[in-house]
């Protein structure tokens, strides 16, 4: 894998039928990870790095990020291994009508925005696991466990709560970024409707309709995905030209989701990403992906910072704040999970 973030996906991609759009290209060069080493040591750098990365980009790459690879691989293994089981067993696990919140959303359903295919993937969703009879119970269902896969609760829930402890410490330094004060999220996302999201691409036919994910934003405030085995997901950078991602071995990828580009009046950007077909010789072959989605507390008001509001820049959502649930159900249905 090249040190390069971006790289070019070359013919194999250029080769491979869009819905719409042109194949990625490579035009910003390298950019360098973020090291989360320095967090203890240089927390005023590595507040800058990441925030300047995330106001060009909507995205920034993190190294070091210290979660335990046994974990992860762990909760892969798991993850393939549900996958894997017969499609009327691990149908028992979807929950029809409820956006997709728990459990499994099977093969063909969630779509892009306006998208006139479906994406080729299913999923599977670890949510938070709530005291019992919290008032957030009737934001947040119960998780689902599949008994058919020994550990699976352990492995799942371990990593959403090693990546949920990560994403408030990537959250404290975009705070100190926007001069909010570092712990301005800490009470607003620390029991947010947040979900760890197991993906499987399956292989794609030559002639399957549309794309393994369609060009979207991210509802939330925050995504860290780690790195997929196979290659496929692109960005549009603010010039509009596609770039494919390949971060470098054992590095994280963090993006800005809808809910804090609204937040921060577009000075945080939410990216537009994709996931494209592979080439015809990786057809064969499936792609994992493990992104997760944090989120505000469900009754959260998301309200532009005033900090954000210029004269070069007014309030693009002024009389229009809205609560976090509220939000998610919005999308949840143009994305026809609901």
């Amino acid at each position: 894998m090249e040190p390069s973030v971006f790289r070019s996906e070359g013919p194999p991609v250029s080769s491979t039928p869009l819905t719409s759009d042109t194949a990625a290209t490579s035009t910003l060069g390298a950019i360098q990870p973020v090291s989360m080493s320095r967090y203890d040591t240089d927390f005023q750098g590595l507040s800058d790095d990441l925030g300047n990365s995330f106001k060009r980009y909507g995205f920034a790459v993190i190294a070091d990020h210290g979660l335990d690879e046994d974990v992860i691989q762990a909760a892969i293994a798991d993850a393939k291994a549900f996958f894997a089981l017969p499609e009327d067993v691990k149908r028992a696990y979807h929950m029809a009508g409820t956006g997709g919140a728990r459990g499994l959303t099977p093969f063909g359903t969630e779509a892009a925005k306006d998208a006139k295919t479906v994406d080729l993937k299913e999923f599977w969703h670890t949510g938070r696991e709530l005291p019992a009879g919290h008032a957030y119970g009737k934001y947040m269902r119960a998780n689902l466990w599949p008994t058919e896969i020994e550990g699976f609760r352990d492995h799942l829930y371990g990593m959403f709560e090693a990546l949920d402890a990560l994403g408030r410490k990537l959250l404290k330094a975009i705070a100190h970024y926007l001069d909010l004060g570092d712990d301005f999220f800490e009470d607003k996302v620390q029991l947010g409707n947040s979900v760890l999201r197991m993906l499987h691409y399956p292989p794609v036919p030559l002639d399957a309709p549309g794309v393994r994910a369609g060009a979207h934003e991210d509802i939330n405030v925050i995504t860290l995905l780690l790195g997929a085995e196979e290659a496929g997901l692109q960005l549009k950078d603010a010039e509009g030209q596609w770039l494919a991602i390949a971060p470098p071995p054992g590095a994280l990828v963090v993006n800005i989701g809808d809910m804090l580009q609204r937040l921060t009046n577009h000075v945080l950007p939410s990216t537009t990403h994709r996931v494209v077909n592979p080439a015809p010789e990786r057809r064969g072959f499936a792609r994992y992906s493990t992104p997760f989605f944090l989120h505000f507390n469900p009754d959260y008001v998301i309200e532009t910072l005033p900090s954000t509001i210029t004269p070069e820049n007014p309030d693009r959502y002024a009389g229009k704040s809205i609560m976090a649930e509220d939000f998610l159900m919005e999308r949840l249905k143009e994305i026809r999970l609901i």
